[in-house]
């Protein structure tokens, strides 16, 4: 038997579904800050389907995006925010809270990302936010071997476990959308202290083709995906409504993949941008159908 870590689906996506108004640059954020019994709802969804993790809604609430989109002074009071909705969600549950360490900027975009030293100075800002209330700190979707080493630097400073998820080619799993190995990707992450490695926010057939690299740096390792035709056709500062979404990963076609990558050593997986609650619910079952265990913590 297997200790399987659950993580929860796409975030930001679900609440835009969900909200009652149009996409912003400022994403899950602006949802919270205009609906924010949205965040708590989804939050809770993913404790029902059966996510061991839950990770905030700060992907967006970097002080780069909202000095860009919104204000820089609105920072610290979301992250707040974030803390104290998923905390309710959480309740007197056996779920733990990740944090979340994003690129700065925007997703898909590392040409963008600002030097190491930059970068290291604004990770240490929002750990020091994060840090007192997380349990782990989640790194999601970062593209470059810099970003990777910046903000797990910054999570390990924390002295809590940071795990690095990278986002890949949909088109050759080996590349971070930098084009640097994710060998060396996920070996960058492992020389800066992070307990385990993984991609996120690439397509799941793109997953599949990481994982050989990512059980060669010797943590525990995984994925979770999302479910778009062509994620990097997003620009900075522009709106999801420019992303489709695919039309063969159903729950079911999802869990499939994620069952492939449980059979190739993967200890923590879930779902990412138009992966939701039905989603994850479908792969709690079907993981332990198989006699896995879910666990807050990789085996």
């Amino acid at each position: 038997m297997t200790h399987i870590v659950l993580l929860d689906g796409g975030l930001g996506q679900e609440l835009v579904h969900r909200s009652a108004n149009p996409p912003s640059p400022l994403w899950s954020a602006q949802v919270m800050m205009d609906e924010p019994h949205i965040v708590e709802a989804v939050h809770r969804d993913y404790i029902e389907a059966g996510a061991t993790v839950l990770t905030l809604n700060t992907y967006s609430a970097t002080p780069e995006r909202l000095a860009r989109d919104a204000g820089e002074e609105l920072f610290e009071p979301l992250q707040a925010k974030a803390i104290e909705i998923a905390r309710e969600a959480i309740g007197s549950t056996d779920v733990i809270l990740g944090g979340c360490l994003p690129p700065l900027f925007g997703s898909y975009s590392p040409e963008d990302t600002p030097k190491f030293e930059i970068c290291l100075t604004t990770y240490r800002r929002i750990v020091a936010q994060q840090k007192d209330a997380v349990d782990v700190l989640i790194c999601e979707t970062l593209s470059s071997v810099k970003e990777v080493r910046a903000a797990v630097q910054a999570g390990v400073e924390s002295g809590k476990p940071v795990w690095c998820g990278m986002s890949v080619m949909d088109q050759d799993g080996t590349k971070l959308r930098s084009g640097e190995p994710i060998l060396d990707g996920a070996l960058a992450a492992k020389e800066a202290g992070a307990s385990a490695v993984m991609v996120n926010c690439s397509w799941p057939e793109a997953v599949t083709q990481s994982l050989p690299s990512l059980a060669q740096v010797g943590l525990p390792y995984g994925g979770f995906a999302n479910a778009f035709t062509k994620a990097d056709d997003l620009n900075l500062g522009g709106t999801v409504d420019v992303l489709t979404t695919r039309d063969d990963l159903s729950p079911e076609q999802y869990a499939d993949h994620v069952m492939r990558w449980v059979d190739a050593g993967a200890t923590i997986v879930g779902g990412c941008c138009e992966v939701g609650p039905a989603h994850i619910s479908v792969l709690a079952e079907r993981l332990t159908d198989a006699g896995h265990r879910l666990s807050g913590l990789p085996s």
